[in-house]
């Protein structure tokens, strides 16, 4: 099971996460484009952070919300998102190339995200818009219960997924995250967090809001890289998902 972190969020002098601390224990890299977060020069020392300690690089394209973080909805045509999408990850893939590394996979942010895997109609749109600008890139989406019918989808089009799934995020009994203006939408526990990772990667379920095993496909696990414990967090996760690998080989 690997490990992803959405980095590079900082904005100018404002600074936004532990990507130096974090890095080292992450295996994926979610680097923001600039539409939610980010600036050429963050994007690029966090390129060359990644690349430092040998994490692949994804793409992390939001709506252009830099007051929302990218977390407010925007009802936007298909060909102005593709535009939109395809601008970010070409940007973040220019800058990789003048470091001599690559963007690997694409992972869409925030509200774009969520509500893609809502509404399959924007999803295609995304994936349409990855495989129109580089059909190499993998796309990172979140493991659903409707996981064949997104296969189905990513087939058309010829990408390849990587399942998705949540350290710290309460999910419903559809599988989707709860909103996080909804109390204990994200876990604050680390006992909590360390109780879903080990149910992942174990069971291939997770526990939602109502007490529900629900059966899901993951192929990486979201950590989150800010918070007043997230190193932290992310060390006890890294442990966790080695001894459960450890636990599996033998």
């Amino acid at each position: 099971m690997k490990l992803n972190c959405d980095m590079g969020e900082a904005f100018g002098n404002w600074t936004m996460g532990l990507d130096e601390q974090i890095m080292p224990f992450v295996d994926q890299a979610n680097i923001a484009c600039g539409f939610h977060a980010s600036d050429p020069l963050t994007m690029s020392k966090t390129v060359a952070l990644a690349k430092q300690h040998n994490v692949t690089i994804g793409a992390h394209p939001a709506y252009p919300d830099l007051v929302g973080f990218g977390r407010r909805n925007m009802d936007i045509a298909p060909e102005e998102l593709k535009a939109i999408i395809q601008y970010q990850v070409a940007a973040l893939q220019g800058i990789c190339a003048a470091q001599g590394v690559k963007v690997t996979y694409v992972k869409p942010h925030g509200a774009l995200y969520n509500t893609m895997m809502k509404d399959f109609g924007v999803l295609e749109t995304v994936m349409q818009s990855v495989s129109e600008l580089d059909s190499s890139l993998v796309l990172m989406v979140m493991a659903v219960p409707e996981a064949d019918e997104v296969k189905m989808l990513a087939q058309k089009y010829q990408l390849t997924l990587w399942f998705e799934a949540f350290s710290d995020r309460l999910y419903t009994d559809e599988g989707r995250l709860t909103p996080r203006k909804q109390p204990n939408a994200v876990h604050q526990s680390f006992d909590r967090i360390e109780q879903q990772v080990v149910e992942l990667s174990e069971q291939g379920t997770l526990t939602t809001e109502t007490g529900k095993h629900l059966a899901v496909h993951a192929d990486t696990i979201c950590v989150h890289g800010d918070g007043a414990h997230a190193l932290e967090a992310v060390k006890r996760i890294r442990t966790v998902v080695n001894d459960v690998a450890g636990r599996l080989r033998n």
